[in-house]
């Protein structure tokens, strides 16, 4: 085993018990708020979801019959800088999904403590382990392991000792309160069954005034019931695009003020049925940039 491997799986080594106490929490939380079983259609769209991005993270992008872009050439037109994605693995690359570019939003200092949820291949996670340095940490959580599996490698690839991997899921965060100087999010709001459950998570780990800078689909009109139970429509992240008009609502609920939001017209679908949907309902990517109250 190299050096650079050694000192890189060592964070998951360090983290590991960090992890499981908080992951008992999180579990004891989510009993606490959780009185019914949850319910088939949403066990479905999780399904669903992660045979999704299974193929993602095990194809190029130009492989599959997937109804949204991905890839080196999706990152360069959201706005993502030549000098951050050009050191990046192309398998981080070839997985890319995201919706929109925030990091520039996200104001990331030297020393930071980041956590991405729904990180994907790695490629925000890489991208933020670059601007945060030794002294900073970054932790990235998704539901599927494939993806998971491809964020490691990439992670050994360039080295990046400051990241850690987790499988979890954006509504039970393996961490403590107060944790976390930002969060970020590519996407990964819009394939929650709970975005509210979600976006509270996130005000919880964070330190008070900590940064929340995500990109999102949303949707001008409300989506009828037929669209938000599409397994596959869901899976592509418009099913659960939240309403525009609510999304200041649910931030605020979630303990944040201080919103911008900042549309990114350079995203598009790239299936026929997608690309209808949204243009019926109008959806469409937005960046948001939030501070957790004091």
């Amino acid at each position: 085993m190299s050096d650079r491997s050694s000192v890189t799986t060592a964070v998951d080594r360090v983290s590991v018990l960090e992890w499981q106490r908080a992951r008992v929490r999180a579990d004891r939380r989510r009993s606490r708020t959780d009185r019914s079983t949850v319910a088939t259609d949403e066990r479905e769209l999780r399904r669903e979801i992660a045979a999704v991005y299974q193929i993602v993270a095990n194809t190029s992008n130009e492989g599959g019959d997937l109804q949204f872009p991905t890839g080196r050439e999706l990152a360069s037109r959201l706005g993502y800088l030549p000098a951050e994605i050009g050191r990046l693995p192309a398998a981080a690359l070839d997985s890319f999904t995201g919706v929109g570019y925030h990091l520039d939003l996200a104001d990331l200092d030297a020393g930071d403590v980041v956590l991405e949820f729904g990180c994907g291949s790695g490629t925000d996670a890489l991208v933020a382990a670059a601007r945060v340095g030794d002294s900073g940490r970054v932790i990235g959580v998704d539901p599927v392991p494939e993806q998971l599996a491809n964020a490691r490698r990439c992670r050994e690839d360039v080295g990046a000792a400051n990241v850690s991997l987790w499988r979890a899921t954006a509504e039970a965060l393996p961490l403590e309160d107060g944790a976390v100087d930002v969060v970020l999010s590519n996407g990964a709001l819009s394939l929650s069954p709970r975005p509210e459950r979600a976006l509270a998570e996130a005000g919880r780990v964070l330190r008070p005034g900590g940064r929340l800078a995500v990109s999102e689909l949303v949707a001008e009109r409300r989506l009828p019931e037929r669209i938000r139970t599409d397994p596959g429509l869901w899976a592509a992240g418009i099913g659960g695009a939240i309403r525009s008009d609510d999304y200041a609502g649910l931030l605020e609920a979630a303990g944040f003020d201080d919103v911008t939001i900042r549309e990114n017209p350079w995203y598009e679908f790239v299936s026929d049925r997608a690309r209808g949907v949204c243009q019926q309902y109008g959806v469409g990517s937005v960046s948001v940039r939030a501070r957790r109250r004091r």
